[in-house]
């Protein structure tokens, strides 16, 4: 059995999530800042009358900040009602077979792999592919 995953870049390290978690893939716009929100969450954007909360991946993993450019962009997901996921480029959408991916070890690029459901080779490279209910888990 085969699954599509749509690849993206954050911080030169590459990131997979199910197509069907996708909703669609918008470019950057006007981020509102909520006060009182973790420092993960850069705001609020509007997108066709639908307010949507900005979930940066930079900022939750750690990594440091990064202007937007023309490559940034906003993954609206169908997982989470009105959620986007701000990523510095998003690169391809390509099927893996199941068998292709591997258990996520506990702790990869100095983020914890409990954000992960797996990993797979992609082109010589590591991909890891995000489990967003586990993203998404309020500690």
């Amino acid at each position: 059995m085969s699954t599509q995953l749509v690849l993206f870049k954050v911080n030169n390290e590459i990131f997979a999530i199910s197509i069907n978690n996708v909703n669609i893939i918008e470019r950057i716009t006007d981020i509102y800042k909520v006060p009182d929100t973790p420092e993960y969450i850069d705001g609020l954007i509007n997108l066709r009358g639908k307010v949507h909360t900005v979930f940066n991946l930079r900022k939750k993993f750690g990594y440091s900040p990064k202007e937007s450019d023309d490559n940034t962009r906003i993954i609206i997901l169908n997982h989470q009602s009105n959620v986007g996921l701000l990523v510095d480029e998003v690169m391809e959408i390509f099927s893996a077979e199941d068998s292709e991916v591997k258990p996520a070890p506990e702790l990869i690029s100095g983020i914890s792999g409990k954000f992960f459901s797996g990993v797979i080779e992609r082109d010589g490279r590591i991909v890891l592919i995000l489990d967003l209910e586990k993203l998404f888990e309020v500690k």
